[in-house]
């Protein structure tokens, strides 16, 4: 996809707006549309973000220990 610039960048702390229980996540990777994201509950879920609009966190809001 030229000229497709991802709202998504590894690192980023996410919620899935449908899967509330997964929990708190962390952007791992980013390929186009495809985010690869490490849930609290859920681990790791390749999620399509044409598809799924995954809620940035400006902190996380709760930290696995």
């Amino acid at each position: 996809m030229t000229g497709f610039q991802s709202a998504y960048e590894p690192g980023q702390f996410v919620l899935h707006p449908a899967q509330p229980d997964w929990g708190l996540g962390q952007v791992q990777s980013v390929a186009g549309t495809r985010v690869t994201v490490n849930f609290e509950n859920a681990g790791k879920i390749l999620i399509n973000t044409a598809v799924v609009a995954l809620s940035v966190q400006d902190t996380p809001t709760r930290i696995t220990p």
